[in-house]
């Protein structure tokens, strides 16, 4: 059927909807694509709200939480809107929408994470079944709730040798392996482009790293990195998963800019090279998708520590920035089918299941 894929992630930078007609299992066919940007007063209110959800015991009504969420929800109705009429269909044509919203608090430790969005609205404006919260029922059995791709980067990969690996950077950055054997294991390595986007938003005048090039006329301050690498956590097996809060940039504060940059970056492949640590084993590639794949600098960084070639999805014929939304539609098709979406090798679940909740038009 087709289906839509809707992704607000953790680079807090806007919304990403694809349509893709698929069977939820060995057919995926990309249609169109679809990113709108969000503007600088909504991504603050947007981190405003992470932090207070993040302050909070459990999920509950918090106003600026709630303000956000209705604001947030409109903003995915004109994403769709936009979506439908670059592609020539209209919502009768539509089988199901794939709706992960955005997670303003991700604390499995604590059994519970938060994605806000209203499917029912969003249901009800365009007529479509909505499939949403896809993550909540995987933290409640035990599982980390996170990465769910996975299940979509196998099916995209059925054709590529194996061991095939794919990396995934957001704001958070994940892994995907796929085994000779079929073995499929993921977690989240760490931070990615968040801390680097953090730092240049507060201590320069940029939104992000354009291309790593602030990082590559910077230093590595090794000192510092080797500080914030010694938290326990990256030597944790997987699964596991973290927050973007998890980790800030006190770590690097009174550096410049650049040298701030660099060691942030640094940071991310040291990451990353220390999750393929995790791996039964080692890749010679690395597919990478997300935002921080246009970070030539980063890119570099994860080749040299990693030892791997580190190339983008887009050589594949994959885009590597619809990659995520797609993935949501693929797995809202999943739930109609009742197929699983997390995996004991992928999210730590105790046994394969399927997640979302279905918001009936």
């Amino acid at each position: 059927m087709l289906a839509i894929g809707l992704m607000s992630g953790t680079s807090r930078d806007g919304i990403d909807a694809a349509l893709i007609e698929t069977d939820g299992e060995g057919h995926s066919q990309a249609v169109e694509f679809h990113a709108m940007a969000y503007d600088d007063g909504f991504r603050l209110r947007l981190a405003e709200a992470c932090l207070r959800a993040m302050a909070m015991e459990k999920p509950g009504f918090e106003p600026l939480v709630a303000s956000v969420e209705a604001e947030l929800t409109q903003r995915h109705v004109q994403a769709v809107a936009d979506l439908l009429g670059r592609s020539g269909y209209i919502a009768q044509d539509i089988g199901v929408i794939g709706f992960h919203g955005h997670t303003v608090a991700h604390r499995p430790e604590r059994g519970w994470t938060w994605q806000i969005g209203d499917g029912a609205a969003l249901a009800g404006a365009f007529g479509v079944p909505v499939v949403g919260d896809l993550r909540s029922a995987d933290v409640a059995a035990g599982g980390q709730g996170a990465p769910l791709l996975p299940v979509y980067h196998r099916a995209l990969a059925a054709g590529l040798g194996k061991p095939a690996v794919v990396l995934n950077l957001g704001g958070v950055a994940n892994i995907t392996f796929i085994g000779s054997d079929g073995t499929l294991i993921a977690f989240d390595t760490g931070m990615a482009s968040g801390l680097i986007d953090n730092w240049m938003q507060t201590q320069g005048d940029a939104a992000y790293d354009a291309g790593g090039a602030c990082a590559a006329s910077g230093t590595i301050d090794a000192d510092r990195l080797a500080v914030m690498m010694a938290d326990p956590w990256f030597d944790t097996p997987p699964p596991k998963s973290i927050d973007r809060e998890q980790f800030g940039i006190d770590a690097v504060r009174g550096l410049a800019l650049e040298d701030g940059a660099a060691t942030l970056t640094a940071f991310t492949a040291a990451a990353v090279a220390r999750g393929v640590d995790h791996l039964p084993e080692r890749p010679a590639t690395i597919h990478v998708a997300g935002g921080g794949r246009h970070n030539a600098t980063l890119m570099a960084m994860l080749a040299a520590r990693t030892g791997a070639a580190v190339l983008s999805v887009d050589a594949l014929g994959w885009n590597g920035d619809a990659l995520e939304a797609q993935g949501f539609a693929y797995m809202a098709v999943r739930h109609l089918a009742g197929l699983p979406i997390s995996f004991p090798g992928t999210t730590g679940v105790p046994q394969a299941m399927t997640g979302g909740v279905l918001f009936q038009a």
